[in-house]
């Protein structure tokens, strides 16, 4: 019989196989000794060997809107399986159960970075998840000589620009280094446009205990970091985590180019076959990070996230959302469906008693929130709940009750 074993800190009980770094004890341990983080490490075994693993990370965010401080829990992929006989729908269902359960401190539970767009689908539904069409950018890095070579050619411009007024890229290693990538604030908020930027423990921690799973690049001017990015490395790819760089008062250098550009730069001398961008955001018309990306030559690629709320009556609601195809509006570009006036569309209706009688939506630039205090005066108004995450573009959903 198949035996599930969690493990929330220490050592795992035996040595666990696996070449896939987003499910390994590495990555466990640094996620540990994070504070902000708490891991959990799922091991499917039978008969006292281990058949496969899932690792969790349920960590805060603080947002701008109610509930303003919120747990949330994140998985990359479905995990790692290492018996081909098994049947691996089955164990996922049984990890998944187990997952959803110990996860239950969290507000939110996400799924993302799938293999496959169809991957546990079956499961996933039978477990209450919802899922959103998402968007993957990914450079091959195999069938080209140079990783220039499919750059738009303002990029390359831009590439040597920057290099010829004075900056620098380089691998962090010391202490020192790696500290200054991370306390700069401004290079935090950045790097926060494409996902949340944790403390300076965590990339002290990846140098330290994934120094050939992991590496972190940081662009100098004048000795100063304007600049870096963050790569973590599985199988036969490379996976950009963090990036940005202080474009305001180093324009010229183009570090947040340049960060970029030396993680694709080095994932090819190292023989990886792609560099995947982790976090480009939502299947919107325009997005600001994805744009940016690529124009370095990758592709995209059409995909999922799968989400479950810990609160069951807004998971009934967006799973309901789902199966009408309303979630279809966050297909098309917001500004022709949105307003930004602050005004508000009601879209969807229900008719149970003890759930919202209907809700809304409501799209706001992140820098003019001016329309929602106006929205907290509607004494109809129960909660505003954020969708998606993204800094370019706020998506409100404001559920309404009958008074």
């Amino acid at each position: 019989p198949l035996k599930l074993t969690t493990y929330h800190r220490g050592k795992p009980d035996t040595e666990l196989p696996g070449t896939d770094t987003f499910h390994s004890t590495e990555l466990f341990h640094v996620y540990e000794a994070t504070p902000g983080y708490a891991p959990l490490l799922i091991v499917a075994s039978e008969n006292g060997i281990p058949v496969a693993k899932l690792l969790a990370a349920i960590r805060k965010s603080v947002r701008l809107f109610p509930p303003a401080i919120i747990k949330r829990c994140e998985v990359y992929g479905t995990g790692e399986y290492f018996d081909e006989t098994l049947d691996r729908e089955a164990v996922f269902s049984d990890m998944l159960q187990r997952l959803t359960d110990e996860a239950a401190e969290a507000f939110l539970i996400e799924f993302r970075n799938l293999d496959n767009s169809l991957s546990g689908y079956k499961v996933f539904r039978e477990n209450r998840y919802f899922a959103v069409n998402w968007l993957r950018v990914r450079n091959s890095l195999h069938n080209v000589e140079q990783v220039e070579s499919r750059f738009s050619s303002s990029r390359i411009r831009q590439i040597k620009k920057g290099l010829n007024n004075g900056a620098e890229v380089k691998e962090a290693h010391t202490p020192e280094e790696i500290h200054a990538f991370a306390q700069d604030a401004a290079l935090q908020l950045l790097c926060q446009d494409t996902a949340h930027f944790p403390s300076i423990d965590f990339f002290q921690l990846l140098e330290k205990q994934m120094p050939r799973k992991s590496r972190i690049f940081i662009v100098t001017y004048k000795d100063k970091v304007i600049g870096g990015s963050v790569c973590i490395y599985s199988n036969n790819s490379a996976y950009l985590w963090f990036s940005g760089g202080m474009r305001k008062n180093n324009a010229l250098q183009y570090p947040g180019i340049l960060a970029v550009w030396q993680a694709l730069h080095d994932a090819k001398e190292r023989g990886y076959r792609h560099l995947e961008f982790m976090d480009v955001g939502l299947p919107f018309h325009k997005h600001g990070y994805r744009e940016f990306v690529l124009r370095f030559g990758g592709k995209q690629i059409s995909t999922r996230r799968w989400f479950r709320f810990r609160w069951e009556w807004l998971n009934r609601v967006l799973i309901k959302m789902y199966g009408k195809r309303a979630i279809g509006l966050f297909y098309r570009p917001l500004t022709n469906i949105l307003p930004t006036d602050g005004s508000i569309i009601p879209f969807f209706h229900l008719n149970s008693s003890d759930t919202p009688t209907a809700f809304s939506i409501l799209s706001v630039n992140d820098s003019s929130t001016d329309a929602l205090p106006k929205l907290r005066k509607n004494n109809d108004i129960l909660s505003i709940i954020l969708l998606p995450y993204t800094m370019q573009q706020l998506l409100l959903v404001i559920f309404h009750f009958d008074s």
